[in-house]
């Protein structure tokens, strides 16, 4: 078995773990509001954290070319109440439209 494969093993069983935590640990108890309102934010943020290092990450370095504008648009028709697949396609007629300028 290649490391790769062992990687996706162990994080997916880490994954599976984490998530089993919170119904084993807490049973029918409700959180404390305050950690409520922390663990409705790790979704958000965590994706927030994925769509930024995949717009600007490079090769150990930050890069920055036409995925911004792209990234930008998007935000801009979420904002503006798009469904997510027009947002991913003005996402992507922006990246694309920039690199044929550029």
């Amino acid at each position: 078995m290649s490391d790769a494969w062992i990687v996706v093993l162990v994080v997916g069983a880490f994954t599976w773990a984490f998530k089993a935590a919170g119904p084993v640990f807490l049973g029918r108890r409700r959180l404390p509001a305050k950690a409520a309102s922390v663990v409705a934010l790790v979704a958000p943020v965590m994706l927030t954290a994925l769509v930024v290092t995949q717009a600007v990450g490079g090769d150990e370095e930050i890069v920055l070319d036409a995925r911004i504008p792209g990234v930008a648009a998007a935000g801009v028709a979420i904002s503006r109440g798009a469904p997510i697949v027009v947002v991913m396609l003005v996402a992507a007629l922006v990246t694309a439209l920039v690199r044929l300028v550029v």
